[in-house]
């Protein structure tokens, strides 16, 4: 594994402070109680493991976290960490106290998840020592002060005893559209991008909960009033931008739409198995479990059952396709009232 280096951000849309961090009141509170009590003790806080959706700020409230402190922040990820020895390695080069920030922690393998329990719990390491074929001693190794701070997208995936071992966990929830257009709001000022509240609306509205997508339609959006000799952004800029990078009113992209279609058009509405479905639309099955289901669910436009993947009502409706006559008969109830009621909903920002 490379050296980690110590970790600076270089987007300036990323706050720096808990009181610049927009959204998650919750997260913000039970975090500035968390930090501020271990700074009246003059003790180091507590280990801290967020979790939720990516793009929601894990990574930023890291880097808020070392900030807060004062402290240096050491960052690397789950699947860099291929060894014991490259953790030790990374615990044993720390020469004072850091914020060590693992990103998606939940990739590290269990021979490195074993050898954290006592890191975090007693700041200690057991090296093995080789004495003879089969025989090996364990050498423990002090460790300075040290705060872990694991993201994972999969809380699930962790080990108990690991995620025990966390002082706090912290779970991220979607944004949001008012909040979300106020983020965009602020991006747009730190970018000198003059910005109609309309316009944060409809950017804010089509990005699927998530500040990470706000961000990158805002800049887009920018892209698109630069090469049109536009100074102002307004909402026909901003709906002109959206349209042309394929992003809809529900916030759905191409490969969504695609992975839609070819479910109604070419399975019949399902059920099929994920791994066909990633055959089918040119993709990993990784990749649509972790990155497009999770969205495509919550607007109620796909079904994830024992069976397989299954389309909805709503979805047809959605594609401008006729709802199979069966899908149709069934829609009944306060289920599937509810399930369109939420697309609607969305649909309207």
């Amino acid at each position: 594994m490379p050296a980690p280096t110590p970790a600076t951000s270089h987007d300036p849309l990323r706050p720096k402070r808990l009181d610049e961090f927009a959204g998650q009141p919750d997260v913000v509170t039970e975090l500035g109680i968390v930090l501020g009590g271990a700074q009246s003790r003059s003790e180091i806080a507590p280990h801290l493991l967020f979790a939720g959706p990516p793009g929601l700020g894990k990574t930023t409230l890291a880097g808020i976290v070392a900030n807060e402190l004062n402290l240096p922040m050491i960052a690397t990820t789950g699947p860099a960490i291929e060894k014991a020895g490259d953790l030790a390695g990374l615990l044993v080069s720390l020469e004072r106290p850091a914020v060590v920030f693992i990103d998606e922690i939940h990739r590290l393998p269990r021979t490195v998840e074993e050898m954290l329990y006592t890191a975090m719990e007693d700041r200690r390491i057991d090296i093995l020592i080789e004495q003879g074929p089969g025989k090996s001693r364990a050498i423990p190794m002090a460790l300075g002060e040290f705060v872990l701070i694991g993201a994972t997208t999969r809380a699930g995936m962790l080990g108990g005893p690991l995620r025990d071992r966390f002082g706090h966990t912290l779970r991220l929830e979607l944004y949001d559209t008012g909040t979300l257009a106020s983020i965009v709001t602020r991006s747009a000022r730190l970018l000198g991008v003059t910005l109609t509240g309309d316009a944060a609306h409809i950017i804010a509205s089509r990005s699927r909960g998530t500040p990470r997508i706000a961000n990158k339609w805002l800049r887009r959006a920018r892209d698109v009033a630069d090469s049109r000799g536009i100074t102002t952004l307004d909402a026909d800029l901003a709906e002109d931008a959206l349209t042309l990078f394929g992003v809809d009113k529900l916030g759905l992209d191409k490969l969504d739409r695609k992975l839609l279609t070819v479910l109604c058009t070419q399975f019949g509405g399902g059920p099929v198995g994920v791994s066909t479905l990633g055959a089918a639309v040119g993709e990993e099955p990784g990749t649509l479990e972790e990155v497009h289901e999770p969205y495509l669910m919550r607007t109620g436009l796909l079904n994830r059952t024992p069976r397989g993947r299954m389309a909805t009502a709503a979805t047809y409706r959605h594609l401008n396709l006729s709802v199979p006559p069966l899908l149709a008969a069934a829609e009944t109830g306060p289920a599937a009232d509810s399930t369109d009621s939420g697309a609607r909903q969305l649909q309207l920002g």
